[in-house]
This record gives C-alpha cells, structure tokens and sequence, in this order.
C-alpha cells in the first residue's frame, strides 16, 4: 500500500476545516453541531467488514465511549464507505456512537490521511476479483488511514494520531488524555 505522506496530515493546533458527514441512521453531522456542547472525537476506519476495524470500534466502544461521555464530548467513527453497507458495523456491535459516512473520502482528504493501494495490489485484488471500491460503494482504491482526531470547541485540533499500518490503531489512553487537557484549559 501506499500511504499518505505524514507531511500532508492535519496537525495538532491546525483549524478542521467545516465538513458534513452522513450518520447511518440518517443525520447530518457538520463541524459545528459535533462541537457545539463540547470536545469531538473523530476516529477514522476503513469499513465494515475489515477485520481490524472490527477489533478497535468494539474497543473503543468499552475503553473510550464511556469516558468521552463523562467529559462531554462526542465519539463519531467515520469511513468512506456508503451509508447502506455502512450500518452493519454499527448494528453489529451494538456501537452507542455516531457511525457516519465520509462520503467520497472529502474530509479524509482534505485532512490528508488517505493513501491508495499501489498498483500491484490493485493488479492483484483484480485478479481475485476484488475491488475496495465495490466494497465501500466508493468506485475507487482510496481509504483512509485508521486515524483519531480530538477537535476542541474552537474547532481545533487538539490531538491527532494517524497509523500508516492498518492493523494499528490509537489506544483509548491518549485520546482521553487530549480531552481531559481540554476540559482543564477551559476551566481555566
């Protein structure tokens, strides 16, 4: 695979640009709703039926959900993937957070954090008669890395952690580290 250049990622202390994001159970999600009471946690899958993805989202249902709750802030697992195909994950694992649509892959890509299988992986997933944008409804090789964005009410980001390697993903730890540091600088 090739990954997206670290050199292109979105930056602790960088302003998320607006976006809007398709919940699968019908909502619209924009930058401003996700942080109107509080902080927002994005965490960036590739789709429902990845092995990997399908380990971390019931982990961070247990270890992470729960503690963003007590913070007030908000959990929102993103992938490109089409609503449809999307909801599964979500049903599934019986996920108390927003599971949403990135339709596209434009907030991914404006963050950065996409790469594309290189062409030999692409020859080969052809020839087992496989393509990742039949699965994710994107009609295209791009997915994004497992990435965890932590916004502050300013719209900033506070925290992010982007894994090159897809079976690695952001422990629960840092990221309500990055909330909690949050809170305490509002209290201030």
């Amino acid at each position: 695979m090739e990954a997206a250049h670290s050199s292109s990622w979105i930056a602790a202390g960088d302003p998320l640009p607006a976006f809007e994001l398709e919940e699968v159970d019908g909502a619209r999600l924009t930058l401003e709703s996700l942080t109107a009471e509080g902080p927002a946690v994005l965490v960036f899958f590739r789709f429902a039926g990845c092995p990997a993805c399908n380990i971390a989202l019931p982990y961070y249902e247990r270890e992470l959900a729960p503690g963003l709750r007590e913070l007030g802030a908000t959990l929102v697992a993103v992938s490109p993937q089409i609503p449809e195909r999307l909801v599964e994950i979500k049903r599934r694992h019986d996920l108390s957070f927003q599971v949403a649509t990135d339709r596209d892959n434009v907030l991914g890509g404006k963050l950065g954090v996409l790469y594309t299988a290189n062409a030999a992986s692409q020859l080969a997933g052809r020839r087992n008669g496989s393509f990742i944008g039949d699965t994710t409804g994107t009609g295209t090789w791009d997915l994004p890395q497992p990435t965890v964005i932590v916004i502050g009410q300013d719209r900033r980001v506070a925290f992010v952690d982007v894994s090159p390697d897809w079976l690695v993903r952001t422990e629960a730890e840092p990221v309500l580290q990055a909330v909690r540091a949050l809170e305490a600088v509002a209290a201030e």
